[in-house]
């Protein structure tokens, strides 16, 4: 079954609104590893915590490093790391996303046959990643394909795992089409990955089946993608 609401004209946001709800998502998806950094910090703090130094450590190190990858794949996905022409190898890209989604329930395939993305195209295929780790919450694969085609890419991702779902306003969002009670932190993401597609003449359509979602996008950058 695909989900599609070709005949609603896109309604693009304000670009302060989209700014701000775009930083709502970094700063949440930040919370986490910065959060534990602090509670291990307090630890060494304490002198009766002696014995616990080893593990906060450990928490340290954990947590730095998981910052320092959704930093890094975060500043390709929504920030000017993405915007200059040029093409971005495709083992930078795995490298990434690999380390974002080290931690996630679902095991990243990666079947990128492209040697190399434009870099919109390579922004465009990371946030559609984001949006097949989310349609498998409880584990499984999220394969990740990109190819050239048409003078231009098909990327596709693909979530197969129990209970893999595609939320309704996640596929509208896609479209621009905002949710009842407005955009926030979490439907951005969606609405943002549709826009990236549009602005380069494609789109991101959304498939739902039994315990498996697929997301697939057509772009041509202005300038053509090597694969």
């Amino acid at each position: 079954m695909e989900i599609c609401m070709q005949d609603a004209l896109p309604a693009e946001i304000p670009a302060d609104q989209l700014a701000a709800l775009l930083c709502a998502r970094l700063c949440h998806d930040l919370v986490s590893p910065v959060s534990a950094l602090g509670a291990a910090l307090s630890v060494f703090d304490d002198p009766d915590s002696t014995d616990m130094h080893d593990d906060a450590m450990e928490l340290v190190r954990e947590s730095s490093r998981q910052a320092q990858a959704k930093l890094e794949f975060c500043r390709l996905a929504f920030g000017a790391g993405g915007s200059a022409p040029g093409i971005l190898d495709s083992r930078e890209l795995q490298r990434l996303t690999e380390a974002m989604f080290s931690a996630v329930k679902p095991q990243i395939v990666w079947k990128v046959e492209a040697t190399g993305l434009e870099k919109q195209a390579a922004r465009l295929l990371l946030n559609m990643c984001l949006l097949g780790v989310d349609a498998a919450p409880r584990g499984g694969t999220v394969t990740i394909e990109a190819a050239a085609a048409a003078g231009g890419a098909r990327l596709r991702v693909i979530s197969d795992g129990p209970r893999a779902r595609l939320e309704e306003g996640t596929a509208k969002a896609l479209e621009a089409i905002a949710p009842e009670n407005g955009y926030d932190g979490r439907s951005i993401q969606p609405y943002y990955t549709g826009l990236i597609a549009r602005t380069n003449g494609g789109r991101v359509s959304a498939q739902a089946g039994e315990n498996r979602v697929e997301f697939i996008a057509l772009v041509k950058p202005p300038e053509g993608m090597i694969g």
